[in-house]
């Protein structure tokens, strides 16, 4: 019986899409940064600079000073908005606020292993709620590791002392997050909120919150077979 769950944060715990969404509307209104007529235009560069969270806002904000002939703000004033103002913005998936609980209470343990810079990722996942439920907060940036890196699945069990096989690691991402953590032994379960995604090759599927404890139980059912 797995009773160890390990999550992602970006698009598996955080609506990462969403939160980009409100950030970005509240810093253009804040800064008024382009005119009214400019602003769709203006969020649709900026996510899709962003590349689902893979490219550092620096290199984003040099772009779209340059795309919409900002004067007015430096990259590093934005970029320091950024990372001061996006926890403000921080949404999780439906349900997420009364599944985890639920887990919690039924004796499951919990960790995050996140990608990403730190203290960043840590301030958005707390931002959450959700800390006192998790046993372990893995940041990359803060261990040197990076998912599909067997190690940063490795030093999360050192912190919660147990074995890979004793951990189930839900994620949205089937190479850092699938792969990696069926490398090390793990059983996964995908997590894929846009239902035009292809399912990848992992223990369970899953699309919303709903069906997360569902999804375990099948896994922990197929090993005592």
């Amino acid at each position: 019986m797995r009773k160890i769950l390990l999550f992602d944060l970006d698009q598996t715990i955080l609506n990462r899409k969403a939160s980009l969404i409100r950030f970005i509307e509240w810093q253009l209104n804040f800064f008024q940064l382009v005119p009214q007529a400019h602003k769709n235009a203006f969020i649709q560069r900026f996510v899709e600079l962003d590349d689902n969270g893979n490219v550092w806002k620096d290199i984003v904000y040099q772009q779209l000073i340059k795309d919409f002939h900002i004067t007015k703000y430096t990259v590093d004033q934005l970029l320091e908005s950024y990372i001061v103002d996006f926890n403000k913005f921080s949404i999780g998936f439906e349900n997420v606020q009364t599944v985890i609980p639920d887990l919690y209470k039924k004796g499951y343990r919990m960790g995050l292993v996140s990608n990403g810079r730190t203290p960043f990722q840590e301030h958005n996942f707390y931002a959450l709620g959700l800390t006192e439920y998790f046993s372990t907060i893995v940041v990359s940036e803060a261990v040197g590791l990076r998912k599909p890196d067997k190690q940063i699945f490795i030093y999360a069990c050192e912190q919660l002392h147990c074995l890979p096989d004793d951990c189930i690691f839900i994620g949205d991402n089937p190479k850092a997050d699938i792969e990696g953590a069926k490398n090390v032994g793990m059983k996964t379960i995908f997590f894929h909120p846009t239902l035009a995604l292809e399912p990848c090759i992992t223990d369970e599927n899953i699309h919303h919150y709903d069906e997360l404890e569902a999804a375990i139980l099948s896994i922990n059912n197929q090993s005592e077979i």
